[in-house]
């Protein structure tokens, strides 16, 4: 007897159910608060879309200030709203620095977004320079008595050592993916990647990352 093709994921069903109680919590918070008819139903969806782009961000270009910031607004608004309908608050007495926060949401929610589609990543932190040891100092030589001049010493002939090759093999598949990730880049800041970024996205070393920007431009 064969399987069935369609499984049901228990994982799903969960986030399923969960979002469904999330936006309805926030439904009624909106409603409650004075925004009736399809703005009460465009709240939840203006909350769970800030939380989803901010949580993108953080999954495509790490850890930023910009992008954690807007991901805990986001957060604290959906769980103040599915803590204010658990019976805490009259939702038929709303007070009126709720209404204001509520009537605030989609300004707020407005400038979230287009920070996070249009501001630019954080550059990679550059490593630190080595650190040089000092030279130690040189030792004050006694006074010879006259003698014959010493003879030049012999300095020993030093072979030059072969250049490195500048090509570096890039694979063609690291190449395409890493246009699409400059593209991307692009798209959103409006300027070309720079190499630190470029390196950081792809995770490569240094010569290999200069190797794809020279194959990019």
């Amino acid at each position: 007897m064969a399987r069935p093709a369609l499984r049901i994921d228990a994982v799903l069903v969960q986030a399923v159910i969960a979002g469904a109680l999330s936006f309805a919590h926030l439904h009624d918070l909106a409603a409650a608060a004075g925004q009736t008819g399809w703005k009460a139903w465009a709240y939840p969806v203006s909350v769970d879309l800030l939380l989803v782009a901010a949580w993108r961000r953080l999954r495509a270009d790490g850890p930023s200030r910009l992008a954690w910031c807007w991901f805990l607004i986001a957060l604290v608004a959906s769980l103040g709203a599915n803590v204010a309908t658990a019976g805490l608050l009259d939702l038929g007495d709303v007070p009126p620095w709720l209404r204001i926060l509520v009537a605030a949401w989609p300004a707020l929610a407005f400038m979230g977004g287009t920070l996070l589609a249009h501001s630019p990543a954080d550059p990679a932190p550059a490593p630190p320079a080595p650190s040089v040891p000092a030279p130690d100092p040189v030792p004050e030589t006694a006074v010879a008595e006259p003698g014959p001049a010493p003879e030049p010493p012999v300095v020993p002939q030093i072979e030059e050592t072969p250049a490195l090759p500048t090509a570096v093999p890039v694979p063609a598949a690291l190449v395409d993916h890493a246009r699409k990730v400059a593209d991307d880049h692009q798209t959103r800041t409006g300027a070309p990647i720079d190499t630190d970024t470029l390196r950081a996205r792809l995770g490569v070393p240094p010569h290999l990352a200069d190797a794809i920007a020279a194959q990019l431009t």
